[in-house]
């Protein structure tokens, strides 16, 4: 009997090595299986629509060329969106000067606008104002006032528009239309829909 035990242990010690091994091969491939892998993000993945940055109580301003202040945007909170570049903004405050130093004003409750402020969607509470150059004869007329629940600004054109009722104010000249298109380079505001106006006559000296 012993010799039996003898020989069965002496065939298995030559075997044991091989079943070892054998089981660490084995174990080895079911870690590496179920590590989780931690590679570089993947370069080709387009940008999703989730915000990759976050801004509070900030101010962001642009420039012209020139060194000039171009655009001063000013918020309580902001999310950026790398998909399409655009800022989505709560109580929003928007100073713009074009080339000659005019200026144009913006305020609302929220607004979306792209990287450097030049194309903004107003919402809620929605105010432009454009200040209007001194006339040929020196005299300095009137801003113009725009308020709607929606606006879109386009600060390098000089064009808003609304699809929603809006509300033109230049001194006591007051206007509203269910949509508004203006061009101040043109000189031109299209108002549709229910229109009405209000013309207060200048004094005469």
């Amino acid at each position: 009997m012993n010799r039996l035990l003898r020989t069965s242990w002496d065939h298995l010690s030559l075997y044991l090595p091989i079943i070892l091994m054998g089981t660490l091969a084995l174990g080895s491939y079911l870690l590496v299986r179920n590590t989780p892998v931690f590679g570089a993000p993947d370069a080709s993945k387009p940008p999703t629509h989730d915000p990759d940055y976050f801004m509070q109580t900030f101010s962001v301003k642009s420039f012209h060329a020139s060194g000039q202040l171009k655009s001063e945007v000013l918020g309580a909170e902001a999310w950026h969106y790398p998909d399409t570049d655009t800022l989505e903004i709560n109580h929003i405050r928007i100073r713009a000067f074009d080339e000659q130093g005019q200026l144009t004003t913006a305020t609302a409750n929220r607004a979306l606008t792209n990287s450097d402020a030049s194309e903004v969607q107003l919402m809620g509470n929605a105010l432009v104002i454009r200040e209007l150059a001194a006339t040929a004869q020196g005299q300095i007329p009137k801003h113009i006032e725009f308020r709607s629940d929606f606006l879109h600004a386009f600060m390098n054109t000089e064009r808003v528009m609304s699809h929603k009722p809006v509300e033109l104010t230049r001194g006591q000249d007051r206007f509203s239309g269910d949509s508004m298109v203006f061009d101040n380079l043109g000189h031109v505001v299209e108002l549709t829909g229910r229109v009405k106006g209000r013309l207060v006559p200048g004094v005469v000296r």
